[in-house]
């Protein structure tokens, strides 16, 4: 059992208003990822993580906290560590996370980054300033907050003069695609995620090595059902080699991995997560993720199957 959930939506509010993130992530820790590869800073169009895949290691450590001390006394103290964290952050003495986790969630960031210089895209980063979405907070439906930090971020956005924002995972392409132009009436910024650009580029992506494997694929409940993105996946794998596997309930059919309300639910999302895996086991050992949510809920629900990011699958095959 988790803590009061108005108390962890609550904490995960405050942070955002006043750190500009729902868990706190320092601006350097955000970054970490981007050492040694050396991508120019703002341009018209630029990579936008919105934090997300550098997030996930402290939600996972959330999660662990909530799931050890969640049903004990200490929750009765939860109240009072909200009134605390709004004057010092608290948070981040309970998100102490596994630096291997980090290191893996980096890699995928880092995947993203050569296989779009491979196709010969050009972009930039705005480092400091690649600010978190909001995505989470508004799945929780905490609506005005999340319209405040939009009208940040975009003001952020128009500072740099982005024109093109190139998006990593589904939420943030989400958020920032269809509910940011709801919300701000004169958003005018072009949102791409980074496997419709990679498609865009296709004919300039070839394999560099073998990787003939099998791959189940679990699509995003976010990029299938909401943005339409079913194919574009699909597509990259084949180019690359891969004989990729159709589930049940793939596509805008496709079951949920229990996220992203594991913070709030962690053992509800895991019994979902381990719902969708045992439909996943029956058809391979080899999971393909492109979200990490998905990513982290599932992987968190079995020692048996394999889950990797999908840009982890392509980078092996078309980048040195």
């Amino acid at each position: 059992m988790a803590f009061p959930i108005d108390v962890s939506i609550g904490i995960m509010k405050d942070n955002l208003e006043k750190r500009k993130s729902v868990l706190p992530i320092s601006r350097k820790d955000a970054q970490r990822w981007t050492k040694g590869l050396n991508i120019p800073h703002g341009g018209e169009t630029v990579l936008y993580t919105g934090c997300m895949y550098q997030l996930i290691p402290y939600i996972s450590a959330t999660v662990k906290y909530a799931e050890k001390y969640g049903d004990s006394g200490l929750k009765n103290l939860a109240r009072l560590g909200r009134t605390l964290n709004k004057v010092v952050s608290l948070t981040g003495f309970m998100a102490l996370f596994s630096k291997t986790q980090e290191e893996e969630y980096h890699e995928i960031l880092r995947s993203i980054v050569k296989l779009l210089q491979n196709a010969g895209v050009e972009f930039g980063y705005l480092y400091d300033d690649d600010y978190y979405s909001g995505a989470l907070l508004y799945d929780l439906g905490v609506d005005e907050s999340v319209k405040r930090h939009a009208e940040f971020v975009y003001r952020n956005l128009k500072k740099y003069g982005v024109k093109k924002i190139i998006t990593v995972d589904p939420h943030t392409t989400n958020l920032m695609r269809e509910v940011y132009p709801e919300i701000i009436p004169d958003f005018d910024i072009e949102v791409k995620s980074y496997l419709e650009v990679l498609v865009a580029n296709i004919d300039k992506l070839e394999p560099v090595r073998d990787v003939t494997q099998t791959v189940v694929i679990h699509d995003s409940c976010v990029y299938a059902r909401y943005e339409g993105i079913i194919d574009e996946p699909r597509m990259l794998l084949e180019k690359a080699g891969y004989r990729v596997v159709e589930p049940d309930n793939a596509g805008k059919l496709t079951f949920c991995c229990g996220g992203p309300v594991e913070s709030l639910f962690p053992e509800k999302a895991l019994n979902i997560a381990k719902k969708r895996v045992d439909e996943l086991d029956r058809f391979g050992k080899n999971v393909v993720t492109m979200c990490p949510i998905c990513l982290a809920n599932l992987s968190r629900a079995t020692n048996v199957l394999t889950f990797k990011d999908i840009a982890l699958y392509l980078r092996d095959a078309f980048t040195e």
